[in-house]
């Protein structure tokens, strides 16, 4: 063993061993546990960042550790390929977005392997590769067939000029990214999947997963369930009906307008002949209104001149357009209380139209004023005819009752989740296998003619995909006609929503193997951002269920635990120009000034030497330019420190603060750690552990390397925060330096032995190039990645004494290092007669004495 640390040989040596050895390849084996565990997969964009580094590192720590507990344990990795950003960068570079992204999966792979991720390549996947997307298409075909497919018209972002409907990335400032010129809202023909039918399933299931509450609770409110009534107003003049749904019928008395979204069809028609109204419309369909943005953008109506006939009352009430309504949502019509809706009143105050109060406090002593704001709780109905006097849920049943009796509405229940649109206008991805035929009608594409491969070797212009540009990929036949091909493509989410089950069964020549899937799946730990929280975690258990309807799996849910790790944040240095424009610049660029205690309090450019602002630390990002390249952390301290520091800097689903001294705290650990085996190895033959002749310093010690053994088991496995790992093996070597430097003999050699083989099987997920040539070097033949984790002898953490707190009415006056065995009686007496509990007892009487064992004597004087 060399007696300095080199961590480019001994990382490359390690990783050659287990390239050589196939040490992460895995094969179903009914017989032993198995431990599936995932980390998101990456978008190829060219090199890992902190974030990726971090994410990784948690899962690769996780499967080690359940390897080292005698588990089959799969770690898979792939490639969520296909994407808007590869378009860009092709169109940027003059490249395909093919050869861009096979060019970034190369190198990032090699990223991957140089920090030592313990990931079974043979079952790498991309989903940009025909013998991934085949299945995608053949299930997709399947659901067609079962009725869960269809389509119909939906809104898009469409560029006037370049005739292309536009990604909402790439509309800036309401303008196509290309053109300039003001996009607008437009109808075209798109495909749905249809996750309302498992809405109810999606929801309840979720009290099934161990996830972090803010996820489950972030879904529950996406699906958004509730209990209402939904009503039709007639239409005046008109065999038009408008319906509506409503959580709140007890305030149905109080409607005095009915608002449409632009788009519903009443709208259009009203505007027929009406210039004006066909202006605000046009309008509103060059912005896009989503929900996120209804409750702050300003708000906008117009009169229809229609009225809607109250369903109770019979009264008129105006039909408005607002732009606050949203077609995709409901039937794209509300009614409207404003005196019991903020939204509503906002609109009512703008417009001049009427507010009335149909709600009432329960509590007659508060004062409440619709007119000045609405009341939006519930309470006692008022001003509501023959519902006067009832509390809004007696009134919820009553009016209900009312509208089913007179035929308008009924009970039912509603989601805000709605059908999931999978088609996309760009190039780069899934062809949906669909086809339109010469007499009208579509069917999907034969199973035995999948997968409908998309050209890769084509060049993007920017404004049309290139399978739309080019009628003869379209053209094609279908039982002897002619047919035309889909050229839209499906939405990335989709790759992402089932590659977890692929990756069980990777080389199967079907969509899955179910009993390969079966073994594996669910996923026991899935891991990534929050970020993720509603759309791809969400997709993922709803594509899961389907997957099981169709008999492929027999789990309801993919995934069993979910931990979503933090950001990584770093310091942001900047300046503005006399302009306003904001220029960022990156920690290497600035030159720093801090405090006594290691604060930054100044920066300065290095160019010019001129002070720059200090942003403080927020997410890394390009925009931000507060990045810090892995690559050049690796390249510097190593693969085992970056990891190190990772995983110690903050527990994972907390935010963690880039600190490049801490990086350099966890390398000089290192160095210091591989000192210390060299030294301990050195000094020669090391004696057996004999149990039971080891002197107080050796027992100490053992006793320590076993709590240690439980912290860092408990740490890792139940409470996943590994900081606290570490710092307690950082703890454990402290100590054996310590009684290195205090005691001697054969038992205090033995007991260090110990220490230091527990230290690098503790450290091994998490550093596990220097522990793979650690454990080599105390002289074991296996690979620390196959010894078992170790395990705690609770004979070592029995103590022979304990220190006993003594207080005289409450206030500590001594402390005993006692025989643990001591009896109950002669520890009072030991208490008493210490010297200063004696000196607080002179003169006064024992009325009692409290002992908790092991721990306090408490004597209670008078």
């Amino acid at each position: 063993m060399e007696a300095t640390y080199h961590p480019k040989q001994i990382e490359k040596a390690a990783q050659d061993y287990w390239e050589a050895n196939q040490s992460f390849k895995v094969t179903e084996a009914p017989s032993r546990e198995k431990f599936y565990c995932l980390s998101m997969f990456p978008y190829p964009s060219g090199k890992l960042h902190m974030g990726h580094v971090r994410n990784y590192t948690i899962g690769d720590v996780i499967s080690r550790f359940q390897r080292m507990q005698g588990k089959n344990v799969l770690q898979p990795m792939g490639w969520d390929a296909f994407g808007l950003p590869a378009e860009n960068a092709a169109i940027k570079n003059g490249v395909a977005p093919a050869s861009w992204t096979y060019e970034n999966i190369e190198y990032m792979k090699g990223q991957l392997k140089q920090l030592g991720f313990g990931y079974d390549w043979s079952r790498e996947l991309a989903t940009c590769k025909p013998e991934y997307y085949k299945w995608e298409q053949w299930f997709f075909t399947r659901l067609y067939e079962k009725g869960l497919v269809y389509k119909k018209m939906s809104v898009v972002n469409w560029d006037p000029v370049d005739e292309t409907v536009l990604a909402n990335e790439q509309v800036i400032d309401g303008k196509g990214w290309r053109s300039g010129a003001p996009v607008e809202r437009r109808e075209i023909p798109q495909w749905f999947v249809k996750i309302t039918a498992y809405a109810d399933e999606l929801l309840n299931d979720l009290d099934t997963l161990d996830w972090p509450e803010e996820v489950k609770r972030m879904q529950a409110n996406w699906i958004g369930r509730s209990e209402g009534v939904e009503l039709t107003f007639d239409v005046k003049d008109s065999p038009e009906k408008l319906t509506v749904y409503t959580t709140r019928p007890d305030t149905l008395m109080g409607v005095t307008y009915v608002a449409l979204a632009p788009q519903h069809p009443l709208a259009r028609k009203a505007a027929q002949g009406n210039g004006a109204l066909t202006a605000f419309l046009e309008e509103c369909n060059r912005v896009k209104a989503a929900e996120a943005e209804i409750a702050t953008m300003e708000k906008k109506g117009m009169d229809t001149g229609l009225k809607a006939i109250h369903p109770i009352t019979g009264n008129e009430v105006p039909v408005w357009v607002a732009n606050f309504v949203l077609m995709d949502y409901g039937s794209g019509a509300v009614m409207s209380v404003p005196g019991h809706d903020t939204r509503d009143h906002e609109f009512a105050l703008k417009f001049g139209l009427p507010i009335q109060q149909v709600i009432a406090p329960k509590n007659p002593d508060q004062e409440v004023d619709v007119q000045a704001e609405a009341f939006t709780d519930k309470g006692l109905l008022v001003n509501s005819g023959e519902f006067t006097g009832m509390t809004s849920e007696e009134a919820f049943d009553a009016i209900a009752a009312r509208l089913e009796s007179l035929g308008k509405g009924h009970k039912t229940i509603n989601y805000r989740l709605r059908d999931w649109g999978v088609s996309r206008q760009r190039y780069w991805g899934a062809p949906i296998p669909m086809l339109y035929l010469e007499d009208g009608r579509e069917a999907p594409v034969p199973a035995e003619d999948l997968p409908v491969v998309l050209p890769e070797d084509v060049e993007m212009d920017g404004v049309k995909s290139p399978i739309k540009a080019d009628p003869e990929w379209a053209r094609t036949t279908y039982q002897g006609q002619p047919a035309t091909r889909e050229t839209d493509t499906f939405d990335t989410f989709m790759e992402s929503s089932w590659y977890y089950a692929r990756f069980a069964c990777p080389d199967a020549d079907t969509m899955l193997d179910p009993q390969r899937a079966n073994y594996w799946l669910p996923v026991d730990q899935y891991i990534g951002g929050i970020e993720h929280a509603i759309l791809h975690l969400l997709y993922a258990r709803f594509y899961h269920k389907l997957l099981r309807d169709e008999g492929l799996v027999d789990s309801p849910e993919p995934f069993k635990n979910l931990l979503c790790q933090g950001m990584v944040l770093a310091d942001t240095f900047y300046r503005t120009d006399a302009d306003g424009r904001t220029t960022y610049y990156n920690i290497k660029e600035v030159e720093l000034e801090t405090d006594s205690k290691g604060a930054v309090v100044a920066a300065r450019l290095k160019a010019d030497g001129q002070p720059v602002e200090i942003g403080g630390k927020v997410k890394m990002s390009k925009s931000k330019n507060n990045g810090v390249d892995p690559q050049e952390m690796i390249d510097q301290y190593g693969a085992d420190t970056v990891r190190l520091f990772m995983m110690s800097a903050a527990p994972p689903e907390q935010t963690l603060e880039w600190s490049e001294q801490g990086v350099i705290g966890a390398h000089r650990f290192l160095k210091r750690l591989w000192t210390l085996m060299h030294d301990h190895l050195a000094a020669g033959p090391v004696p057996a552990l004999d149990t039971r002749a080891l002197s107080d310093a050796a027992k100490a010690l053992r006793r320590k390397t076993h709590e240690t053994i439980a912290k860092v088991t408990d740490d890792i496995s139940r409470r996943n925060t590994f900081n606290t790992a570490i710092a307690a093996v950082r703890e454990l070597i402290n100590l054996v330096t310590d009684t290195q430097s205090k005691a001697q003999g054969d038992d205090v050699r033995a007991t260090i032995h110990e220490a230091l083989e527990t230290s690098i099987l503790l450290l091994a997920p998490i550093t596990p190039h220097i522990c793979h040539a650690l454990w080599q070097a105390f002289g074991h033949e296996e690979a620390v990645l196959d010894a078992g984790w170790p395990k705690v002898d609770e004979s070592a953490l029995v103590k022979d004494e304990v220190l006993i707190v003594v207080q005289v009415n409450g206030k500590v006056r001594a402390k005993l290092n006692v025989p643990a065995d001591i009896s109950k009686a002669e520890l009072e007496t030991r208490a008493q007669e210490e010297e200063n509990v004696s000196r607080f007892l002179e003169g006064k009487t024992i009325a009692k004495v409290i002992v908790v064992p092991g721990k306090l004597v408490n004597i209670v004087a008078r």
